[in-house]
């Protein structure tokens, strides 16, 4: 390219990007060691998405794989779950179910906005540069943890096994029953479509015949491969609390929750005033306090 005046640099890529090798069985997986596993028998046995998403999964694509097939079920499962939950919750005939998102939110229905804004960022900036989609897909996971915990909460069903394990009976996509009043009540349906939208869109790259199924559940009538990918905002992907360790001469004592945009000031005020930190304090003269923003409160005593 660069002979021919395509280009003026002596390479056409700002970067090398060296991907890893897949170990099986203790060597590098080659066809002369007879240890290659067929993508044929892995997509017949657990799905052409659970074999994708796994062998993303695994590790980053710059590091080694050491192959380990039963990681595969557990991709396998939580694909399942992500299945369950959309045909759970989806209700594209709600009149709210295309409204904006309320500003005013409780503060289950705020951490799961903020738990959502906060996934989107991690995973868009992965895709740029970085390429570590094990970690994506780690968030998405972690997304679905705190959307089931918000249902479970909603519908009194304790940890949960029985919402994820039960059988979908319907749906949502007809009339509003009491359960819809609930859901309304805590999580607006508006955000519940939002989250489900962006779930779906956010595993796409990952799972794409699973998402493009739940996009056409979802209500969406437009291409999923035309969809914009979701947008994070920063406001809302913010934390309103965050929680501190609190060390004493070096040794960790207790730990505190302040709002996120507390002063330095305050921040020592909190600390002080915890019981365990009074407690390990009582008859010592303080020499420094110092303290780590965002991490933690360092009180030197004597």
């Amino acid at each position: 390219m660069r002979d021919i005046g395509m280009i003026k640099n002596d390479e056409p890529i700002q970067r090398l990007f060296t991907q890893g090798m897949v170990i099986k069985d203790g060597a590098k997986m080659s066809k002369s060691f007879g240890n290659v596993v067929s993508p044929d028998e892995m997509v017949a046995r657990y799905g052409a998405d659970a074999a994708r998403t796994y062998s993303l999964f695994a590790a980053p694509p710059d590091r080694d794989l050491d192959w380990q097939e039963t990681g595969i079920e557990g991709v396998q499962r939580f694909l399942g779950r992500v299945y369950r939950y959309v045909l759970r919750n989806a209700q594209p005939q709600h009149p709210d179910w295309r409204q904006p998102v309320p500003t005013a939110l409780s503060s289950e229905a705020r951490a799961l906005q903020r738990k959502l804004h906060q996934t989107i960022k991690r995973i868009t900036d992965d895709f740029q540069g970085r390429w570590h989609f094990n970690t994506c897909i780690a968030a998405i996971m972690e997304l679905l943890n705190a959307m089931y915990a918000a249902e479970e909460n909603r519908d009194g069903k304790g940890d949960g096994k029985g919402v994820d394990k039960g059988e979908h009976k319907g749906g949502h996509t007809g009339g509003h029953t009491g359960e819809d009043k609930a859901v309304a009540a805590k999580v607006p349906v508006a955000l519940l479509a939002d989250l489900q939208r962006s779930l779906v869109l956010l595993l796409a790259p990952f799972a794409p015949y699973l998402a493009h199924e739940l996009w056409e559940t979802l209500g969406e009538k437009s291409s999923l491969l035309r969809a914009p990918w979701p947008k994070y905002d920063a406001a809302l992907a913010k934390e309103e609390e965050i929680e501190l360790a609190v060390q004493i001469n070096g040794k960790v004592r207790s730990r505190i929750v302040v709002p996120a945009d507390s002063p330095e000031e305050h921040v020592r005020e909190a600390a002080l005033a915890d019981e365990k930190v009074r407690a390990a304090i009582v008859g010592k003269q303080i020499v420094q306090i110092r303290v780590i923003p965002g991490r933690l409160v360092n009180i030197v005593v004597k």
